[in-house]
């Protein structure tokens, strides 16, 4: 036979452990707990695309802005090539004791 301490241990154990034993969450407090975190997860994928998109316009924006300025570039380079020229004209008809035309 178990003596009366025994049988209080026993009984304060099973009070003791019987709150966390009962700790299984159900599905609904699962959900209830999980909805605000899916909710940020929800915009902050929103606001991720909508800065995904910005960056692909600006990308797109700055390239085409890259290719304008080569062709400007190169448009510079064609002039100051014709510049020159007119300089080294005029520099051979200074040397001839000629004067540009007005």
């Amino acid at each position: 036979m178990l003596s009366p301490a025994t049988k209080l241990t026993s009984m304060v154990m099973i009070m003791l452990a019987a709150p966390t034993l009962g700790g299984c969450a159900t599905k609904k407090y699962v959900r209830e707990q999980i909805a605000p975190v899916s909710e940020r997860v929800g915009a902050l994928e929103t606001q991720l695309q909508a800065t995904d998109g910005t960056a692909k316009q600006a990308l797109a924006e700055a390239q085409a802005a890259s290719g304008q300025v080569q062709q400007h570039g190169q448009r510079l380079d064609q002039l100051n090539g014709r510049v020159d020229g007119v300089e080294q004209r005029l520099q051979e008809q200074e040397r001839r004791g000629k004067r540009p035309r007005n």
